[in-house]
């Protein structure tokens, strides 16, 4: 198994890093650039009052879907089709739920139209999850990895097509931008449903409510992690739009800084992807998940620590070098947010393996109570400091998220900690903060230079701690699947 998660990982992140990056600094960047300010804040908005609103269309259906057919793939026959009638049925009641929520919220009925085209657009997001699901779970990761990104692919042609025309530029409309994600998101949903369907002998859209009712009591426990997880994640974008005076500029000053952090999440959030169905096997054959848990934590702290400790050193030269509105204060809110990221690298290795592990239960409990302090700490934080105070809300909450999933790991699973790689860890941590307070104090070169030889130094350090063990990674390649 170690050598499925190493190849399929280098698969998978090439092929991101080669796509993604450009998708979100060519043209999600761009866009914001491009529309009038507040345009994208809106937007930004909007996008996360869905996310928050997702678990009606989603239901925890992805993540028991994944583990479920991963240890038991001759049921996809039996469950695809009544599946995808649920989800249909849950799409209606997201879509409901988002009106219900701009009208609570106070949203003049003309901006209706976009959310719910934004909403819209997140119905199909989940049905191109669940189909992934699916494809990951009967052990096809690289094929998973290609379809992670072939929305963006789509979109890079056809919203790149619309900004690189400078008569079309400037014309260019937010609501474009959305109107290229639909047509994208279509087209990745339409292949990955061509192949699922071919994996099964008979297909027909029957709705049997006993069946429904059971994927929806199993299901439920995950429902309930994915809603605490998008409101401690994403009520922050909603909460700075309607708690400050200029809402939808601050939040679009958040959302750039976000990005940053969307970009990082980008690439740790294939751990989880590869890991779930890998250590959902390993349990259900009574297989130690110890070492592949401990290989994955070394490989995403490794990169975690490096990327972004070398962004927050230079948090405000990002910001001013990709926005037209960047400047210390959008680098302060970027700096926290990166911090976070860090905290949150290992929360997809802890959490990852809980879910696999089946302990939902704790999980909630552990979620819930992020839920109250994140959301006690925007209502505080929020008025004073603006989009700041989000930032600063989300490392805290997500701190204690990690400390929480680092106990329930070691008390639910009865791992041993690897002391060793946590030791590895620290002096990288270590040394990174040397090589930065190195290169602020005697070199006065041009940032962009500085930040790349930290960057390159740290990944250089990461492979001599043996946090990533390059002979260990090719003895694992060589060998015969």
């Amino acid at each position: 198994m170690n050598r499925a998660f190493i190849t399929n990982l280098i698969f998978l992140v090439s092929i991101n890093f080669l796509i993604k990056p450009f998708y979100l600094f060519g043209i999600d960047r761009m866009v914001q650039n491009t529309v009038e300010d507040g345009a994208y804040g809106l937007y930004f908005t909007f996008f996360n009052l869905a996310y928050l609103l997702q678990i009606l269309n989603d239901f925890g259906i992805q993540h028991y879907n994944n583990r479920n057919i991963a240890q038991h793939g001759q049921l996809l026959q039996k469950y695809f089709a009544n599946i995808l009638i649920l989800k249909i049925g849950l799409s209606l009641l997201f879509l409901i739920a988002l009106v219900v929520a701009a009208l609570i919220l106070g949203y003049p009925i003309i901006q209706w139209p976009f959310l719910l085209w934004i909403g819209l657009n997140q119905v199909l997001v989940s049905l191109i999850f669940y189909l992934r699901s699916n494809i990951s779970g009967l052990g096809h990761y690289r094929l998973d990895s290609i379809f992670s990104v072939l929305d963006k692919v789509f979109m890079i042609f056809l919203c790149g097509s619309l900004l690189i025309v400078p008569e079309l530029r400037q014309q260019f409309r937010i609501e474009w931008f959305v109107w290229c994600q639909t047509i994208s998101f279509l087209l990745t949903a339409t292949l990955a449903f061509a192949w699922v369907r071919r994996k099964i002998s008979s297909f027909k859209l029957r709705i049997r409510p006993a069946m429904l009712m059971l994927i929806i009591k199993r299901s439920y426990p995950f429902s309930l992690i994915l809603l605490f997880m998008a409101i401690y994640s994403r009520t922050d974008g909603v909460m700075i739009e309607r708690l400050l005076i200029e809402g939808s500029v601050e939040a679009g000053r958040y959302a750039s800084a976000y990005r940053l952090l969307d970009a990082a999440n980008m690439v740790a959030l294939l751990f989880p992807t590869l890991l779930l169905p890998m250590f959902s096997k390993l349990l259900a054959n009574k297989s130690s998940v110890g070492p592949l848990a401990h290989l994955g934590l070394k490989t995403i702290w490794a990169g975690a620590i490096s990327g972004a400790l070398a962004i927050y050193f230079y948090r405000t030269e990002i910001m001013v070098f990709l926005y037209d509105s960047g400047n210390s204060y959008s680098g302060e809110i970027l700096g926290y947010l990166i911090l976070s990221f860090l905290v949150m690298s290992g929360t997809y290795i802890f959490g990852t393996l809980l879910l696999a592990n089946n302990n939902t239960r704790s999980l909630n409990y552990l979620f819930a109570i992020s839920v109250l302090l994140n959301i006690t700490l925007n209502f505080i934080l929020i008025p004073s400091y603006g989009a700041l105070g989000a930032a600063i809300a989300t490392l805290i909450t997500q701190s204690l998220v990690l400390a929480g999933e680092f106990v329930l790991v070691y008390r639910k699973l009865q791992i041993n900690i690897d002391v060793e790689m946590y030791l590895r860890s620290l002096v990288l941590l270590i040394s990174v903060l040397a090589i930065h307070l190195f290169l602020f104090r005697y070199l006065n070169w041009k940032w962009g230079l500085e930040f790349f030889i930290s960057l390159g130094l740290s990944l250089a350090i990461s492979f001599f701690v043996k946090l990533i063990d390059l002979p260990y990674w090719v003895s694992l390649i060589k060998e015969k699947p």
